[in-house]
């Protein structure tokens, strides 16, 4: 799975469809989302149907506690410094 869970290719069409500001950032959380659902259905060797809460909320502690005890470079989610995101974004594009 890539490191991104939104390519700039799909953010670009989310922002050209007709939908509210809202409506778009729920788009993109939903694409997200299903990555990361797809992701750890893989780690569980399960449908990403088959999913429970539990296991997500597991999925959850697991990624946490190696955060935390290897460092974020361990982890599967990638936490980073969103202003300096942006600021890169900005430094790119020229916009946000």
């Amino acid at each position: 799975m890539s490191d991104t869970f939104l390519t700039r290719e799909e953010a670009a069409q989310v922002d050209a469809a007709l939908l509210s500001s809202h409506e778009k950032f729920l788009t993109r959380l939903t694409i997200s989302s299903l990555r990361l659902l797809i992701h750890i259905a893989r780690c569980y060797q399960v449908p990403v149907e088959q999913l429970t809460p539990t296991q997500i909320i597991a999925w959850f502690e697991q990624d946490s506690k190696k955060r935390r005890e290897q460092g974020p470079e361990a982890a599967f989610l990638k936490w980073g410094d969103v202003r300096s995101e942006l600021e890169s974004e900005t430094e790119v594009t020229g916009e946000i």
